[in-house]
């Protein structure tokens, strides 16, 4: 029987891209070694968590969607981490017992792995490019991974904080737009930092900044934080 550290399972609308305020249940997995230094879920990175049995996170699952008079219909397995190695195992057997049940499965990928294993076995895949504000880079291969096998199947999203963040991005894009005709959506998200309100000067700057370089991208915030605020967990 396959275990999994589990931080959490709870029902919630996607808060962020292209499928924003669709009603998911949420597989949070416990345990993520990337460190982005703006990581708004910094209480998923220990991997000492909550260990449980896969079939009973389906079944937590199957309660919170309503179960035979299933109401809620997506489950997106995010962390955390999800594609860590110690986590592959335990994701792929979810996502494949999701999706044999009649789920929409969103896996969220930080962009560090491409595992076709999983990737072949999800409906969607919210694939991370990292900007400079967060300390970590993306493996440009892998970009061009995923938008070559997975095209339209997947978005690409990034957090943005200020005109560096935007500019790397534009770069990124323009070199894989170059090197590939794709069409997968690229989302922009403007950051928030810790415990800040929300940042309206930061979205407009975002917006105009888009808007001058010819509107390639997306701009959508995080619903969640606007409702609850920054610091709310699991909503």
């Amino acid at each position: 029987m396959t275990h999994i550290s589990v931080h959490s399972i709870y029902t919630a609308t996607e808060g962020e891209g292209v499928h924003i305020g669709t009603p998911q249940v949420f597989v949070r997995f416990q345990g993520c070694a990337i460190g982005c230094v703006n990581c708004d879920s910094k209480d998923t990175w220990d991997f000492s968590g909550n260990m449980v049995s896969v079939e009973e996170c389906i079944l937590k699952v199957l309660e919170l969607s309503g179960a035979e008079n299933r109401k809620i219909h997506r489950v997106s397995i995010t962390g955390g981490d999800p594609l860590h190695p110690k986590h592959e195992k335990g994701a792929l057997e979810i996502a494949g017992k999701l999706k044999k049940l009649g789920f929409f499965v969103n896996i969220e990928a930080a962009g560090t792995r491409v595992v076709d294993s999983i990737f072949d076995n999800v409906h969607f895949i919210s694939f991370d490019v990292k900007t400079p504000s967060t300390g970590v880079e993306t493996n440009y291969n892998l970009i061009k991974r995923l938008v070559t096998h997975y095209e339209n199947k997947a978005q690409i999203k990034s957090v943005i904080s200020d005109k560096k963040d935007f500019e790397y991005i534009y770069d990124t894009f323009t070199k894989l737009k170059k090197d590939l005709d794709f069409s997968t959506p690229w989302v922009l998200t403007p950051c928030y930092e810790p415990h800040e309100e929300f940042p309206k000067d930061r979205f407009i700057n975002i917006i105009e900044l888009n808007q001058s370089f010819g509107s390639p991208f997306r701009v959508i915030g995080q619903q969640h934080k606007w409702i609850h605020g920054p610091a709310k967990k699991n909503v």
